[in-house]
């Protein structure tokens, strides 16, 4: 059998491969688990600048779940909450991975695929995805660790069309609505995601990094501590900073080094 995920690393951007083609990448119990565990590993490597998230092929992201495996592994709340435990990990790993994320989308985005490209920071799209959450077909509710993200990025009126009609949205209906970064032809999909991916790890991985930590901050609504402030400005004391300053006054490309 094999690897459900694989990942390989190009300089310093990273690619995460969601490998079941044969099933439009769906994603069995243990899928998720080295999704995870993947995500994990590559967060702790600061030589990481930028993670792209793609299915294998171009056929599709990922149709959700393997829910051939769900009458052995999820054929109950109890043995729901444990699968959902494991789907949470991942999803977290990627919301909290401090590196820039992109979705690179092609086919089926549904269920647990739009889950986890709701997950990235961007999401570019071919011309050929669909996204939904047809999961009143099978009879159970979207768990609340799954929901989340999805309602952050699209908000509660579009979540409840999703799941309560379980309609299957277009690549433009779903820029148009708010799902995705941006939509181009399949064949251009390859190249404009690592166009993006270059552009960010062409930039300060330290100020990118903080951007996100505080991106996410923020939107908990709580107001910053004055030390929370104060470490949103701590990049100024990088050697970045420094390079990005004298690089813009020469009229030079910076040349960032994560310091």
């Amino acid at each position: 059998m094999e690897e459900p995920i694989l990942f390989d690393v190009d300089g310093n951007i990273a690619t995460i491969t969601l490998n079941n083609p044969d099933k439009r990448n769906a994603l069995t119990k243990a899928a998720w688990g080295k999704l995870a565990y993947a995500v994990v590993g590559l967060n702790n490597r600061d030589d990481i600048r930028c993670i792209i998230v793609r299915g294998a092929g171009t056929k599709a992201f990922a149709a959700g779940a393997d829910i051939s495996e769900f009458p052995e592994n999820r054929a109950n709340s109890e043995q729901a909450i444990a699968y959902g435990n494991e789907t949470a990990m991942a999803l977290q790993a990627l919301l909290n991975c401090k590196h820039p994320t992109i979705a690179m989308i092609y086919g089926a985005c549904t269920g647990g695929g739009l889950e986890i490209a709701c997950c990235c920071d961007l999401r570019i799209a071919g011309q050929s995805a669909r996204f939904g959450v047809p999961i009143n077909r099978i009879g159970h509710a979207f768990a609340p660790p799954e929901m989340k993200p999805v309602l952050d990025l699209i908000g509660p009126a579009l979540v409840l069309e999703l799941l309560l009609e379980g309609r299957i949205f277009d690549a433009n209906e779903a820029r148009e609505r708010g799902m995705l970064t941006r939509v181009v032809a399949d064949d251009d999909l390859e190249a404009e995601v690592r166009t993006s991916a270059d552009r960010i790890a062409a930039g300060a991985p330290l100020g990118a990094r903080m951007t996100k930590k505080f991106v996410r901050r923020m939107l908990t609504g709580k107001p910053l501590t004055d030390e929370e402030l104060a470490d949103s400005y701590t990049p100024c004391d990088s050697e970045d900073y420094a390079e990005g300053i004298r690089a813009f006054l020469a009229k030079e490309k910076p040349e960032f080094n994560g310091r």
